[in-house]
């Protein structure tokens, strides 16, 4: 029993994490956000509603400045303050903030929010194992070994996801007549528009797959849309 012990730790870790997470999302996004009112992006993301058969589509406004757009585990949709400053300044076009909101809706659709709050917990959880059994073998070297393999598992499961997203988007953005230009022209300055002022790509975006081959994914998809269309 007592060479399980660790195993049974990590569960219990994992899944007291999991709510903790989702709790402290919840109230962190709660306090920090407003629902956003801007009319020339409620034409868009009304023509998505209109293609998803749903009434409108509530995207908020999370006040913190970083470039990003993320959806919660309860499934709503948030851009940055920072994101939204960039359209309102004409770096950023509607129809490409209105890419980003398709991708987000893609995660809640996909399941992909709640699985990554889990995936998270999970990881933390193997990382702790992980390190609990190797450092009995290999001291000193065990933490830094479990902490390089929960670091890559995160990675892989989150590249995989921003592709799923990324052909949700897509096909979203056809169906509601808007394309995929504009998600494809968005990829090609999101690095710029990322870039803190050190000039440094944040770490989230150093998850995602690489800007090329996302735009050559997105351009597969159309070719296979277009060669179908009678």
């Amino acid at each position: 029993m007592i060479k399980f012990t660790p195993i049974l730790l990590a569960i219990i870790y994992a899944l007291v994490m999991y709510h903790f997470s989702v709790w402290r999302t919840k109230r962190e996004l709660d306090a920090r956000s407003t629902e956003l009112a801007d009319p020339k992006l409620k034409k868009l993301t009304d023509r998505l509603a209109a293609a998803l058969d749903l009434d409108r589509i509530r995207v908020n406004i999370y006040e913190i400045d970083p470039v990003n757009g993320l959806a919660a585990p309860d499934g709503r949709i948030f851009i940055t303050r920072g994101f939204y400053r960039k359209y309102q300044n004409g770096e950023v076009s509607a129809e490409e903030l209105t890419s980003v909101i398709a991708h987000e809706l893609g995660h809640v659709a996909l399941g992909h929010t709640r699985r990554r709050m889990i995936d998270f917990s999970g990881q933390n959880a193997l990382r702790t194992a992980l390190a609990m059994v190797l450092s009995r073998f290999l001291p000193g070297i065990g933490v830094w070994i479990a902490n390089g393999i929960a670091t890559l598992l995160a990675a892989r499961l989150s590249r995989g996801d921003e592709y799923e997203a990324d052909a949700y988007a897509a096909a979203l953005l056809h169906k509601a007549g808007i394309g995929i230009g504009p998600q494809k022209s968005l990829f090609g300055k999101l690095e710029d528009l990322t870039k803190a002022r050190s000039g440094v790509v944040p770490a989230w975006l150093m998850s995602h797959p690489k800007t090329s081959e996302r735009i050559e994914a997105l351009e597969k998809l159309e070719a296979r849309w277009t060669s179908i269309t009678p």
